[in-house]
């Protein structure tokens, strides 16, 4: 499996772009972090990725075959997406809200079959929420809503997921839960993983590609070592912080650590 993104351009008004000229592509098992400030086009990028919004140009291509917007069932068949969290009125359970994810299978007016609900019961499974099945979604935790959005989009059996600040709005715990999940997706199922996230150090432990968009249309793409540096992390973000090495059971560990406010880019 290949995600590439070619020459991608997007803008909300017209003679105006978010971004342009923006090419990467995503191998499979890969991660691919989205960094940059707020306001510099990140979801948008995502939307575009995905078909919520259309490019205004350039394309998305999976495995050399550009995505067909006009067929969207077809899209989501490809690309599971998970969207920032979000609190759930309708009281629907766990196991319904991940069956959901199957609608890309579904004809109209088809209901649920048996496999459909096998392969709901599998993606809870593959998140470890099983437990969660028959609660309803409005009395359960922020970082169980976040597996179960990951459920529900793996339950479409997808090649790629696309994830939406995953780890935003959840503790410090249950942002690791979410991160070893996405790691082990990759690296045991083989599944694309591409994710906007406001944390560079989350992007250096997790990622093998980095996209760093900023305001004015700048954008970075290459191996995540080499995009989160110091010096860009001060161009884009206006922030000086210093990127530490330690020895994490093993394995070198890098985390960033800002320099104190006083000291900051006025």
């Amino acid at each position: 499996m290949r995600l590439e993104v070619c020459e991608g351009e997007f803008g909300y008004k017209a003679g105006e772009a978010l971004f342009e000229n923006l090419s990467f592509s995503l191998e499979a098992g890969e991660i691919l972090t989205i960094l940059g400030p707020n306001g510099a086009g990140k979801t948008t990028l995502i939307k575009c990725l995905t078909g919520i919004l259309k490019w205004r140009k350039g394309q998305t291509i999976i495995d050399g075959q550009a995505l067909d917007y006009g067929r969207n069932g077809e899209v989501w068949k490809k690309i599971g997406y998970v969207p920032q969290g979000h609190s759930v009125v309708f009281p629907y359970t766990v196991l319904e809200m991940v069956l959901m994810g199957r609608a890309p299978h579904l004809g109209l007016f088809r209901v649920p079959s048996a496999r459909d609900v096998a392969v709901a019961r599998k993606a809870l499974e593959v998140v470890e929420a099983s437990h969660l099945a028959d609660k309803p979604c409005s009395r359960i935790s922020g970082g169980e809503m976040q597996l179960v959005l990951i459920a529900r989009a793996l339950a479409s059996e997808p090649r790629v997921l696309v994830l939406d600040e995953p780890e935003s709005h959840l503790d410090f715990k249950n942002q690791m839960l979410v991160l070893g999940l996405l790691e082990k997706l990759a690296k045991e199922r083989g599944i694309s993983c591409l994710i906007n996230t406001h944390y560079p150090e989350h992007a250096l432990w997790l990622s093998d590609q980095t996209l760093m968009l900023g305001k004015g249309k700048r954008h970075l793409v290459g191996r995540t070592k080499e995009v989160v540096t110091e010096d860009n992390l001060r161009s884009f973000f206006g922030i000086k912080a210093r990127i530490l090495s330690f020895n994490g059971e093993g394995k070198e560990m890098l985390t960033v650590v800002p320099f104190p406010l006083a000291e900051q880019v006025g």
